[in-house]
C-alpha cells in the first residue's frame, strides 16, 4: 500500500528501494564490528524488551535497535551486576537460549538499564566492569 501512495506522490520506486537497501546494509554492518553484542534491552520506564546490537566504548554502553535502527541509546555506566532471570523473564526471552544472562547497568543519575544476552556473550556484557564482577 505504501508503494502505491509513494508512486502517486511522484516518488520514484527505485529511490525507495535504495533507502531500504541502505537500512539493511547499515544494520548488517552492526553485526560484523569488533566487540558486537547481540542484546535485548529494557530501557528505563519501559516494560518491553527490544532487540538490538550493543558495544562498549570505555565505560559507555552504546546500543542500537534492530532491524530499522529507530532506537539508539548511549549511557555512561558506573556499575554492572549480573543476575539470573526470573520465570517471567525466561518466558519472554526464551529465544536467547538456555543460560542467558541479564545485566543491570547502573548510570550516574541512579537510573538502571537492563540488558540480556545469550550465554556465549555473557562475559562481554560486563564490559570494562568484568574484573569487579568475577565470582570468587
Amino acid at each position: 500500500m505504501i508503494w502505491v501512495i509513494l508512486a502517486l506522490l511522484g516518488v520514484p520506486l527505485w529511490l525507495c528501494a535504495l533507502g531500504i537497501l541502505m537500512v539493511v546494509v547499515n544494520n548488517r554492518k552492526l553485526r560484523t564490528r569488533h566487540g558486537d553484542i547481540p542484546v535485548r534491552v529494557k530501557r528505563p520506564g519501559k516494560d518491553r524488551w527490544t532487540r538490538g546490537h550493543a558495544i562498549w566504548v570505555s565505560d559507555v554502553f552504546g546500543w542500537r535497535g534492530s532491524p530499522a535502527a529507530w532506537n539508539e541509546y548511549l549511557a555512561q555506566v558506573v556499575g554492572v551486576t549480573l543476575r539470573d532471570p526470573d520465570p517471567h523473564e525466561r518466558k519472554k526471552l526464551h529465544p536467547l537460549g538456555d543460560g542467558f544472562a541479564i545485566a543491570t547497568l547502573l548510570m550516574p543519575d541512579g537510573d538502571t538499564l537492563e540488558v540480556a544476552t545469550g550465554p556465549e556473550h555473557r562475559g562481554a556484557l560486563l564490559g570494562p566492569f568484568d574484573a569487579v564482577n568475577e565470582p570468587a
